[in-house]
């Protein structure tokens, strides 16, 4: 039996899974006891994944690339922590694995409101690190990703999970009714050769 592995990044105590991952991982900045899931402790902004290469299945972080900062200064060098999380995202994820993201994009209030949003993503940000482009290349992206849907969301839409009929039927009201989007939704394909 082949065992798909999902890990969460910024998970806190209730990680999410949303492609229904047989083991569910979750890393986090805060320590977290009485777990039901498999925990590791982990600073995105200063340590590596803690996981093998080409390790799992996939990878989401919800409401969480918002707080990875663009760059930092250590000992007087540079750093991009940003690019090096995607990197470590695509480094773990298994060929054809997939990373998933949803975020608050600017120019949303959403992108602004919580005083620790350091990284706003715009519509495009997403380019810099999938093909055809890899933009992100020249500050030290090593990634490859195909991408599978990019598109700005309301965020309850996304967030619960429910049969595909209803949550189809949901997605067609709050477009009718609100037409307020937002967040992004990143879904990209690890290309490994």
């Amino acid at each position: 039996m082949n065992t798909k592995k999902h890990l969460d990044v910024g998970c806190g105590s209730k990680p999410r899974n949303p492609f229904n991952c047989d083991e569910l991982y979750g890393i986090d900045i805060i320590e977290q006891k009485n777990t039901n899931f498999i925990y590791k402790k982990c600073n995105v902004v200063l340590e590596k994944l803690p996981f093998d290469d080409s390790s799992l299945d996939s990878v989401s972080a919800y409401d969480f690339l918002e707080h990875i900062p663009r760059f930092i200064v250590i000992d007087q060098s540079t750093h991009f922590p940003f690019i090096n999380f995607m990197n470590e995202a695509y480094r773990v994820l298994k060929p054809d694995g997939v990373f998933y993201a949803i975020t608050p994009f600017y120019p949303r209030a959403e992108a602004f409101t919580d005083p620790t949003h350091i990284n706003f993503i715009t519509k495009k940000t997403h380019r810099y690190f999938t093909a055809p482009k890899h933009t992100a290349n020249m500050y030290g992206f090593n990634g490859n990703f195909e991408i599978l849907r990019v598109k700005p969301i309301k965020l309850s839409q996304e967030t619960k999970q429910c049969g595909s009929f209803v949550k189809i039927l949901r997605n067609i009201l709050y477009t009718i009714l609100y037409k307020k989007k937002s967040h992004i939704l990143w879904e990209f394909k690890a290309i490994k050769h």
